[in-house]
């Protein structure tokens, strides 16, 4: 296990090299559920269009506990990977996939069980409700494949390998979109198409990314004698995963009550949140996979004790977010009705107005996300979990709470304004807690 060893050599190329797979992968990610807004928007109508927004809340909602979880996996296992312990490294690599499996399981039936009372929660109109729920029950039955893949692509990041997974995810994305194609145009399965498309080609992607790592890094793949059940490292596992999970959902359960506020405006602001955000989605890419490069050097140099290595990571990891911020405020402000014109079924004036409105708003506040995405990502991989969960709801709490309070004054402008002052908040604890752990050693 001596490849993609980040304990030595030049920062900064590393956090670069590290990043721009990462943030490609987060774009192909996005664009998932917005191909398939886009194509049922194209080809069923508004109201279809509408509807993938709305399952795509609640449907993130579960996925990035999956995919949170995984996120506190690798987090463990790039530090055993900083510390050369390969024999944890496996162990825990067949602990995690065993669990998790069973979890994901657990997780559809929830899902499936919840699904009609949260619509209803929801406020959705009676005009969006069939199409969600068409849609997410195909959805939720996929979601041992997508675990499949988030843990696979999650032992790659911890060892410093971030091109294969991405590999693998664009192959799958361009099924996704001929599979799209096929079923909702050619086929005319409307919304359940474009979700069978989704598991589809996610269920590719973690069959090609398992079978890279069994051919390409047999060291990585645990065998019969690492299929044990060591119970401290379990807990030890459990933990950080739910943690970090708990994080990802306190995000989404933030951006479901906003999805309410949202509901309650009626059709036409349904129809406009649901472009601004899948726009949104790719300039958060840019501090997301920041954060998660971030998570992973400081995670290599934790396991390894070099805790002056995991400071100067974190300044300039924080330096490039911030660059970053600046650029994508620029890059939405200029952009955001030709990017929204992509976006929206057909000539949708209507709602372009307000999407941008919100666009141009939010985008004021990108700095403050993205240094947000760079101090989570310092947390995580110092092993401190629990910091971006107490953060994350405070967030939350303002950002929902402003949002339904204002939104029926100012429309859909209210939950970017509502966003960005969340933003400032959480980043200015964050900010206060990380000048007290730089004194500290870094944990295990």
């Amino acid at each position: 296990m001596s490849q993609s060893q980040l304990t030595k050599g030049s920062i900064a190329p590393q956090l670069i090299t590290l990043s721009v797979p990462l943030l490609a992968g987060n774009i192909l990610q996005q664009l998932y559920n917005t191909v398939d807004a886009v194509i049922v928007g194209r080809f069923v109508g508004d109201a279809a269009f509408g509807a993938v927004g709305v399952a795509g809340s609640v449907m993130n909602l579960f996925l990035f506990l999956i995919s949170g979880g995984c996120d506190g996996v690798g987090t463990l296992l790039s530090q055993f990977y900083g510390a050369e312990d390969g024999k944890t490294f496996r162990r825990d690599f067949y602990l995690s996939g065993v669990f998790g499996t069973g979890v994901s399981v657990v997780l559809t039936a929830l899902g499936l069980l919840v699904l009609p009372p949260l619509l209803v929660l929801l406020q959705t109109p009676d005009s969006i409700t069939g199409y969600a729920s068409d849609y997410l029950k195909i959805i939720f039955l996929g979601f041992p494949a997508a675990f499949a893949y988030h843990l696979s692509s999650g032992v790659l990041r911890a060892v410093g390998n971030s091109q294969a997974a991405l590999f693998f995810l664009a192959l799958s994305m361009g099924v996704n979109l001929v599979l799209d194609l096929a079923f909702v145009a050619g086929f005319a399965m409307g919304v359940s198409g474009a979700a069978l498309a989704t598991v589809l080609a996610q269920a590719l992607a973690a069959g090609l990314c398992m079978a890279y790592l069994r051919f390409r890094f047999p060291a990585l793949m645990f065998h019969r004698a690492d299929m044990v059940l060591d119970m401290p490292l379990l807990k030890r596992t459990a933990r950080f995963s739910f943690v970090t999970a708990l994080h990802m959902c306190n995000l989404y359960i933030g951006k479901l009550l906003v999805q309410g506020t949202v509901n309650s405006l009626g059709d036409d602001a349904i129809i406009a949140f649901t472009a601004a955000t899948r726009v949104e989605g790719f300039a958060n890419s840019f501090g997301d996979s920041g954060a998660a490069a971030v998570a992973i050097f400081i995670g290599q140099n934790t396991g390894a004790g070099k805790t002056r290595r995991v400071r100067e990571g974190f300044r300039q990891g924080q330096k490039l977010l911030f660059v970053f911020g600046l650029f994508m405020s620029a890059v939405m402000i200029v952009g955001a009705q030709p990017c929204l014109e992509l976006v929206l079924p057909g000539e949708n004036n209507t709602a372009l107005i307000p999407a941008a409105a919100y666009l141009r708003l939010v985008a004021c506040f990108y700095v403050f996300n993205f240094l947000g995405s760079g101090l989570a990502g310092y947390f995580r991989g110092c092993g401190r979990v629990n910091i971006p969960v107490i953060g994350a709801t405070g967030h939350i709490s303002l950002r929902a709470g402003l949002s339904f309070l204002l939104a029926p004054i100012m429309g859909l402008p209210a939950v970017a304004l509502s966003t960005g002052l969340g933003w400032i908040g959480v980043v200015t604890f964050w900010t206060v807690l990380v000048w007290k752990e730089m004194s500290v050693k870094c944990d295990r």
